[in-house]
């Protein structure tokens, strides 16, 4: 038998708290949460990396770097790809999608996620 555990729907901020490509790191019930936007759409994780329990949350943003490869499948180069906005642990440099969680070599390596949402100004996250 597994045992459930009762969430309760927090106030974490306010909407301008969370701009869009950006982030709000908050606790909420004894777990730090990042509360995350990417075009439009908020996403919200606990700010510890599967690797070696990193504050993943609290690491630099970045673009996806994506290789370039010609119609031989030859490398000629790589680019930033902006559709796929990365969180990268300053701890070790393991990477996760923002919109997804996943780590992108290894999808199997997730980031914990919770249920966030808005409204009327607030952002809220259930925990």
């Amino acid at each position: 038998m597994t045992a459930t555990h009762p969430t309760t729907r927090h106030l974490v901020g306010r909407s301008e708290d969370v701009p869009e490509g950006g982030r709000h790191v908050v606790d909420v019930a004894g777990t730090t949460i990042g509360v995350f936007r990417f075009k439009g759409r908020l996403y919200a994780y606990e700010n510890v990396c599967p690797h070696q329990g990193g504050p993943v949350c609290q690491g630099r943003l970045v673009p996806r770097v994506a290789e370039v490869l010609d119609e031989g499948k030859r490398s000629r180069g790589q680019r930033f790809d902006s559709d796929d906005l990365h969180i990268v642990c300053p701890w070790h440099g393991f990477e996760y999608s923002v919109a997804t969680g996943t780590h992108p070599g290894h999808r199997h390596i997730r980031l914990r996620d919770f249920p966030v949402d808005e409204e009327e100004g607030n952002v809220y996250v259930t925990a």
